[in-house]
């Protein structure tokens, strides 16, 4: 199966820029409920993941930082602790898998790095669901159909 079956296009992705505050990360990140976003550069490559743990280790080890202060941190300077591997668009499902099992989402990059959308590890989730469930509702059917067919 093509990964691209489950690719977020990155026009419907939440992202920040290097060039974003730390302040604006909050308030994106609160107004859309999300624990996470991908950081991309001004060419468009992928460049990492800041989560809420990264941000409040921030102000942790930030002595004296207010909300107000948080305007004056770039993005870039808030150590990021988990790192959020991207695919390519050409991996396979064994790659795209075994990254989903700890990251919420995977980014997804083209041959340039260039990032393209995210895979959501709920919608993985939900296919394999779909298609046990069809599978299971398959063998009953023709389970069924074997017993009372003699």
């Amino acid at each position: 199966m093509n990964i691209a079956f489950f690719l977020t296009p990155k026009s419907e992705v939440v992202y920040e820029d290097t060039k974003s505050t730390m302040r604006q990360v909050l308030e994106r990140m609160e107004y859309h409920r999300y624990t996470a976003v991908p950081i991309i550069d001004d060419k468009g490559r992928y460049v990492g993941t800041i989560t809420e743990g990264d941000l409040l280790w921030k102000l942790k080890n930030t002595p004296d930082m207010n909300i107000k202060e948080t305007s004056n941190v770039k993005v870039t300077d808030i150590e990021r602790r988990t790192i959020n591997k991207p695919v390519s668009i050409n991996a396979d499902m064994e790659s795209l898998i075994s990254l989903a099992v700890n990251q919420n989402f995977v980014p997804v990059t083209d041959d340039n790095g260039i990032f393209i959308g995210i895979i959501k590890r709920s919608d993985i989730i939900n296919y394999f669901y779909s298609y046990v469930a069809n599978s299971e509702e398959s063998m009953l059917s023709n389970s069924y159909a074997a017993t009372y067919s003699k």
